[in-house]
């Protein structure tokens, strides 16, 4: 997760999201680097618009929540069981990416 949290902050400021530029942020947070998952993410994102994928996920992310404000308390209920799913999902593709 951290190399992801690199990745974005290095597109925010403008620099290139390489492998040695987030190996440089990951060292002076005090991360650990793993050659291997940098080099996915580096690869993951040969071009791809970063502005573009956050935009999408920020509009998948506030849909749902509009969604819960207009609902009862019954249906609150039964959405918490699955936002745990998503969770647990989540979860484990976390596991893929670190």
């Amino acid at each position: 997760m951290e190399n992801v949290y690199a990745a974005l902050l290095l597109h925010k400021l403008g620099k290139d999201v390489n492998e040695e530029n987030i190996n440089k942020v990951l060292t002076a947070a005090g991360a650990h680097t793993e050659e291997a998952k940098v080099k996915s993410l580096v690869a993951s994102l040969k071009g791809v618009d970063i502005d573009k994928e956050l935009e999408s996920a920020s509009l998948m992310t506030a849909a749902p929540a509009a969604g819960a404000h207009a609902g009862h308390a019954e249906e609150k209920k039964e959405e918490k069981p699955k936002e745990e799913k998503h969770a647990a999902a989540a979860e484990g593709l976390s596991a893929l990416f670190g």
